[in-house]
């Protein structure tokens, strides 16, 4: 029998809907801003960069959605179990083992596959360059995390397969970051959108199937944003993207018990709530 406690800090499938108005409409929001007013945001906040703080704002979109969510429905006490999320360490040795070394291959790879391997070389000369520039690597992109596979994964997965979850969460993943590559400044401008939006509903797929294997961890779903956007890796777009939709359909097989059934899978968002 749940208790009380339990049906107020439940977190509806409903809450899905204002998650991406908040996560969409303020990331989108901002680049709008931007392109229409863009000589006064530039006087404002600077030129348009990865490090803009505009641009930052619009990273952390989707984690302020889930905050805002899981504060509406679970409370502070709600809120405080959401984030314990992060203490969840514990994953099948496959899933740590793609997580380390799998995706450095996997940009090595589409580096030799593009025929620049032999030209890489590390990117930072000191300790001084490269701790900064992991640390600002670091609390950019993994703290999206918060919001997509914090939030949006588990309410998916309790209407659909984990395969299907992840497939819908990377579609929407993947559009949400369309904005981005329509701004010269940033550095998805430089990129072509049709690989960018195949390797993220494949990572969307890998990630769903880590993230149940660890009884769903925010924290690995974090470190593997990291390792995505890791600055020692080469640069190997778009052939990187294809390699991850190899490895996607590679996990599914693999996996596919888990993947195919919604038994077992994470499907709420605040670990006790409504008495799982």
């Amino acid at each position: 029998m749940h208790s009380s406690s339990n049906r107020r800090s439940s977190i509806p499938f409903s809450a899905l809907a204002p998650f991406l108005l908040i996560a969409f409409g303020l990331a989108w929001g901002l680049f709008v801003l931007f392109a229409l007013f863009p000589e006064r945001i530039v006087a404002i906040f600077g030129e348009l960069s990865g490090n803009h703080p505009l641009f930052i704002l619009a990273i952390y979109a989707p984690a302020i959605a889930a905050f805002f969510v899981v504060l509406r429905h679970a409370g502070p006490g709600g809120f405080r179990r959401y984030l314990g999320r992060l203490l969840l360490v514990r994953c099948p040795a496959w899933g740590w083992l793609f997580l380390l070394f799998g995706i450095p291959l996997a940009y090595f790879a589409a580096s030799a596959l593009r025929g620049e391997l032999s030209m890489w070389s590390f990117p930072f000369d000191s300790l001084g360059s490269l701790l900064p520039a992991l640390l600002l690597t670091l609390i950019k992109g993994p703290v999206e995390e918060f919001g997509w596979r914090g939030l949006a994964l588990p309410l998916l997965q309790r209407k659909f397969s984990p395969l299907w979850a992840g497939l819908i969460l990377g579609v929407i993943w993947g559009v949400w970051h369309l904005p981005a590559f329509l701004l010269s400044g940033l550095p998805q401008s430089a990129w072509s959108f049709a690989p960018f939006f195949i390797g993220s509903v494949a990572v969307s797929v890998i990630l769903t199937s880590i993230f149940n294997a660890s009884g769903g961890s925010i924290l690995l779903a974090a470190l593997f944003h990291f390792q995505l956007n890791n600055p020692i890796w080469p640069d190997a777009q778009p052939h990187d993207m294809y390699l991850f939709a190899l490895c996607a359909l590679a996990v599914v097989w693999l996996d596919r018990k888990a993947m195919l059934s919604r038994e077992g899978c994470v499907s709420e968002v605040v670990p006790g709530e409504g008495g799982e």
